[in-house]
C-alpha cells in the first residue's frame, strides 16, 4: 500500500520527498497575530510531509477577519515565521505559507485598528463570524472595493509573498477556495460587479489570475499554488450557469502563467463533478494537480495510480497524528483529534499528540 503516495516527486522548483500534502487548516494559535514557537513545534512536528501547507495567512491587515490568525505583512510577522520554517527544514521538510484575504468573512473586532471588511460587492454573507470580544457576531455587510482597493489587494499579496520569501518559506498558496477574497471574486453570490472585475467569465477570473500574475513575478511562478473549490458552498458560495466556464478560464490562465501547482478542494468526490476536475487537469497542464477532500491511504493511492492528480493532501488526520506520513506507510490505525481544541488557544490539541 502506498508505493505511489511515498514515491519523490517534483512541484514546480522543488523536490519533494513524498506525495503527501499537509493541506492548509485554521488552528487560530497566533496571538496578536503573530507566528510564535508553539506554532512552529507544531509544523515542526508534521516535517515528515513532502510539502507542509500552512494555515490561512492575511497578506494585509484587511485579510485578517479571524481571530488569533497570523498575518505575514510586517517585520514581527517575517521574524516570527522564520522560526516556524527554521523547525520545517531542519526536519527535513519543505513549506509553503497560504496566504489568506479573508475580505467580506470577517468581522471588524477582529481586525487591527483602520483595517475594513471589503468585499467585490456589498452583500454580507450569511451567519456569523466568532469574535473574542463578543462571541459571535452577524456578518456585516463588507465596503464594496473601489478600484484603488482592488490595486491595493493585489498589491499586497505580492509584498506578503517578498516577505514570506525573506521568512524561509519554499513558495506561496494563494487561497482562492472557500469563499474567502479571491473565491468571491469568482462567484456571482458575492460578486455583481458591473466593472471589469465582475459579470462575464473572463472578468470573474480576473482578480485571482491578476493577483497570480503579480506573485508569480515577484517571487517565481514555480514557487506558487493556488487552492481552489469549485461547486463549494461554505461561506455562502454558489454555483452558477457558468460556473464550469470560470474555472476552466482560471485553470488555462494559471497554466499559462506556470504556477507550480492548482490545489483542488473535492470533499471526497461529492462536490467537483468528474468532467470539470477532468477538464481542469487537462487545461492545468504545465503544473502538478493536489487532490484534497477526505482522503484515506488507499483511495489516494487509487486516485493517483488513475492520474487524476500528482499529489494528495491530508487535512485533520494530521492534526492528531504528527506522524501521518510513518503511519499511512505502515498501514497503523490512525488517532482521532479532539474537535473542542481545533481553535482554542494554547498547546492543547496542539502540540501534545504522541510523536509515534
Amino acid at each position: 500500500m502506498g508505493d505511489l503516495l511515498h514515491t519523490p516527486t517534483t512541484l514546480g522548483d522543488l523536490e519533494l520527498k513524498n506525495r503527501v500534502v499537509m493541506a492548509p487548516m485554521t488552528r487560530n494559535r497566533a496571538l496578536g497575530n503573530v507566528p510564535n514557537d508553539l506554532m512552529a513545534t507544531y509544523y515542526g512536528q508534521r516535517s515528515e510531509a513532502g510539502l507542509i501547507v500552512t494555515e490561512g495567512t492575511a497578506p494585509a491587515p484587511d485579510g485578517l477577519g479571524y481571530a488569533r490568525i497570523p498575518g505575514l505583512f510586517n517585520g514581527e510577522h517575517v521574524q516570527g515565521w522564520r522560526g516556524v520554517t527554521e523547525a520545517v527544514h531542519a526536519a527535513g521538510g519543505r513549506i509553503f505559507v497560504q496566504l489568506m484575504h479573508t475580505g467580506r468573512i470577517g468581522h471588524a473586532l477582529n481586525l487591527p485598528p483602520g483595517a475594513r471588511v471589503l468585499g467585490p460587492s456589498a452583500i454580507a454573507a450569511k451567519g456569523d463570524m466568532y469574535t473574542d470580544q463578543q462571541g459571535p457576531q452577524p456578518f456585516p455587510v463588507p465596503h464594496e472595493m473601489s478600484e484603488a482597493d482592488i490595486a491595493q489587494a493585489i498589491e499586497g499579496f505580492a509584498d506578503s509573498a517578498g516577505l514570506a520569501r525573506e521568512a524561509g518559506f519554499d513558495g506561496v498558496e494563494l487561497h482562492g477556495a472557500n469563499g474567502y477574497l479571491i473565491d468571491q471574486f469568482l462567484n456571482v453570490a458575492s460578486n455583481q460587479r458591473r466593472d471589469d472585475w465582475g459579470g462575464s467569465v473572463e472578468n470573474r477570473a480576473r482578480f485571482a489570475l491578476e493577483v497570480a500574475r503579480k506573485v508569480a513575478s515577484r517571487i517565481g511562478a514555480g514557487r506558487v499554488g493556488i487552492r481552489i473549490s469549485p461547486y463549494g458552498v461554505f461561506n455562502s458560495m454558489a454555483p452558477d450557469p457558468e460556473l464550469d466556464a470560470v474555472y476552466l478560464h482560471l485553470a488555462r490562465g494559471l497554466s499559462e502563467l506556470g504556477l507550480a501547482y492548482v490545489h483542488l478542494v473535492d470533499f471526497g468526490g461529492k462536490v467537483v463533478p468528474a468532467d470539470l476536475q477532468a477538464g481542469i487537469r487537462a487545461a492545468f497542464n504545465r503544473g502538478r494537480l493536489i487532490l484534497s477532500g477526505e482522503y484515506d491511504a488507499a483511495r489516494a493511492e487509487a486516485d493517483l495510480a488513475a492520474g487524476r492528480g500528482d499529489l494528495v493532501a491530508f487535512g485533520r488526520p494530521f492534526i492528531a497524528n504528527p506522524r501521518l506520513v510513518s503511519r499511512l506507510r505502515a498501514g497503523l490505525p490512525l488517532a482521532a483529534g479532539d474537535p473542542t481544541t481545533f481553535y482554542t488557544p494554547g498547546a492543547r490539541g496542539y502540540t501534545d499528540y504522541p510523536l509515534e
